[in-house]
């Protein structure tokens, strides 16, 4: 799988013809956040309240304080400007749904349980933090941008948070014996349709290396390091609150990707001033290659050191 994400980058940079259907492309994106809603909510539903309560509570601390933390850092040492700043932070402190797939199947691939709910910290992840962060963007005088309406809107029934928590509930309520029925469409291809999705963003990361350059040498350094300290940060923070290492792999990673479907979608309506080549390259281009080929398996390391 990362090497079909390698592979995406090599066909843009040798400028291949290559390209993804936009109708597939869709398809693919709507089966994953599907399927991961579906999953987790069957797992869910096999979960004791008392099991879950300390990770959800340090799950909303998290994505509650990284675009705080976030923001600060980007206007106060790399000088970004205030609105910038704040749709970065709204980038960083949301989560990545693929990047959260990649490292289930690492774990598995490696033989390391983790916990059944995951997918239920996933979702209570993806919007306070791009609410947080727009909250602090309201603060810079005279912006212009979509109402708090219409963002909440997008943020609701966008279609990732609308598939995963859709997919939750259903999984939650049909049970493992509801799942048995689709089982064959949701878990065996899984991987083969993830590997697909990451040739797709393989070939869109490709066409955002050169925006790197105009970005400049401050954002790479953030982009970079804001992952490793986030990441180290979910990682301890996982294990404090009773979970696995496999559990607290995966708490590291959401705390450490950057959104790159929920974020963007919202940004663009509520701050159209921001700049796209400043936070999608920052997510897409740095944020995401970082996580899913050198991220993963130190959160995963990192989480064994922490656990003994």
């Amino acid at each position: 799988m990362v090497l079909a994400f390698v592979l995406g980058i090599i066909a843009t940079l040798v400028r291949s013809d290559l390209k993804f259907p936009d109708s597939l492309y869709q398809s693919l994106t709507i089966y994953l956040l599907f399927a991961i809603g579906i999953k987790g909510g069957v797992k869910l539903s096999e979960t004791h309240f008392e099991d879950v309560y300390k990770t959800a509570i340090g799950a909303i601390m998290m994505c509650s304080m990284i675009p705080i933390w976030s923001f600060l850092i980007l206007k106060f040492v790399a000088r970004f400007d205030h609105l910038n700043a704040a749709a970065m932070a709204a980038h960083f402190g949301s989560v990545s749904v693929v990047t959260f797939s990649q490292a289930s199947v690492f774990l598995e691939q490696k033989g390391i349980s983790f916990e059944g709910f995951m997918p239920a910290i996933l979702a209570i992840m993806e919007i306070p933090a791009i609410l947080v962060a727009l909250y602090i963007a309201s603060k810079e005088p005279g912006r212009q941008g979509g109402s708090r309406q219409q963002v909440l809107h997008e943020l609701l029934t966008g279609k990732g948070n609308l598939l995963l928590i859709g997919g939750l509930v259903i999984g939650m309520l049909t049970g493992k014996k509801g799942f048995e029925q689709v089982n064959s469409f949701f878990e065996i291809p899984f991987k083969g349709i993830l590997c697909l999705f990451l040739l797709e963003v393989g070939l869109v990361t490709g066409r955002r290396i050169p925006d790197i350059r105009q970005a400049g040498i401050k954002l790479v350094i953030f982009s970079l390091l804001i992952q490793i300290l986030n990441g180290s940060i979910g990682v301890w923070l996982g294990i404090q609150t009773g979970l696995s290492i496999g559990g607290a792999t995966l708490f590291g990673v959401l705390s450490a990707s950057a959104s790159y479907i929920a974020a963007p979608a919202a940004i663009r309506m509520a701050l159209p001033e921001a700049n796209p080549g400043y936070y999608l390259t920052a997510s897409l281009a740095i944020a995401f290659p970082f996580n899913v080929t050198l991220g993963i398996p130190y959160y995963s390391y990192l989480a064994t050191l922490f656990a003994n």
